[in-house]
């Protein structure tokens, strides 16, 4: 079956199908803060997974990178209050060196159209 790409650019695609599955680009959000970053990200999550034919009900796979792993809580916060609580998806969250300072948090996952 072929692939499909979306929101392509010289670099990357932010979303990549193939067959059922649904692979979204790394996620970053705007703001000054882990919440408002994390809530930006999310939406852009919904956003993506939209335009591909699912929702955050389908999501299979999460990857999540903290630039203060201190700051966790606070992305739970968030997280928990966003997630179908009926269908979590399996889970990484780490601490990590991100692109720019400005970024506090990236979002990663992987879902299937459902």
């Amino acid at each position: 079956m072929a692939i499909e790409r979306k929101e392509p650019d010289n670099r990357m695609s932010q979303i990549v199908i193939h067959n059922d599955m649904i692979y979204l680009a790394g996620q970053i959000g705007e703001g000054p803060d882990v919440t408002s970053q994390t809530i930006s990200v999310l939406a852009e999550v919904d956003r993506l997974l939209a335009e591909a034919g699912s929702s955050k009900s389908n999501i299979l796979q999460a990857q999540i990178w903290l630039s203060d792993i201190s700051t966790v809580a606070e992305m739970n916060e968030v997280w928990d209050a966003w997630i179908d609580p009926k269908n979590p998806p399996a889970r990484a969250c780490v601490e990590s060196k991100l692109v720019t300072p400005d970024f506090l948090v990236e979002v990663m996952v992987t879902a299937t159209k459902g």
